[in-house]
């Protein structure tokens, strides 16, 4: 019988690097899924909770984060579209254009992983990802967090109630603050069967080596 991997993926849509660490930690499990199941749940984090409807110019942003100036932040993103498109993600060529609050995501995640369950919600995930990086479009815009619900094969009249009505809301709120409490400062964070922590977006084989240990201990 083959033993079950429960890994809680921390992370934000609105983070590049966390779908970098995702299309890794996917090809790491198609690498041992004839020796183990794995159990993906997706945890919220917010890396920008307090920013306003509008979000804020992806350059400006960055470059005030980090202390860098216009042209090391765009050689930063080429190297992470570098890293994307080896991990499954063919990231926009010209970039985000601007940094939005996703906890509109989260919510819809929650929902997701509630009601159709982990295969759906990691689905959802990767479409939202597609839709912030890939497509590059507005994420204030409900429409196009509807598209990505669509095209998760999901009820897109469910989806919508449940923005419209805040569902969700407190849930997200506490998980968020589990693992904010936890010490979690920074995403990627990914924990495997409540004990292991990983940090960054690990390349496939450091989730193959963490995962054969898991598999041999078992």
């Amino acid at each position: 019988m083959k033993p079950t991997i429960k890994i809680d993926y921390v992370s934000d849509i609105a983070c590049p690097w966390c779908a970098v660490g995702l299309g890794n930690l996917n090809q790491a499990i198609d690498q041992l899924s004839d020796q183990a199941n794995f159990e993906v749940h997706f945890r919220p984090f917010e890396l920008n909770p307090n920013m306003p409807k509008g979000g804020q110019d992806a350059i400006e942003h960055l470059t005030e984060k980090y202390g860098l100036n216009a042209e090391q932040v765009k050689t930063n993103q080429a190297n992470i579209r570098a890293k994307a498109l080896e991990a499954g993600f063919e990231f926009h060529p010209e970039g985000r254009k601007r940094v939005y609050n996703t906890f509109d995501a989260h919510r819809l995640l929650h929902w997701a992983g509630q009601e159709f369950g982990l295969e759906k919600q990691a689905i959802l995930k990767k479409e939202l990802l597609n839709t912030y990086f890939c497509l590059a479009v507005n994420l204030d815009d409900q429409h196009n967090l509807i598209d990505a619900v669509t095209r998760s094969g999901l009820d897109q009249d469910r989806a919508l109630k449940v923005l419209k009505n805040n569902e969700f809301a407190k849930e997200v709120r506490t998980e968020e603050a589990t693992y904010t409490n936890a010490g979690i400062n920074s995403v990627p964070a990914i924990i495997l069967n409540d004990q292991y922590l990983m940090q960054g977006a690990q390349p496939p084989e450091s989730f193959v080596n963490a995962f054969a240990q898991l598999i041999e201990q078992s």
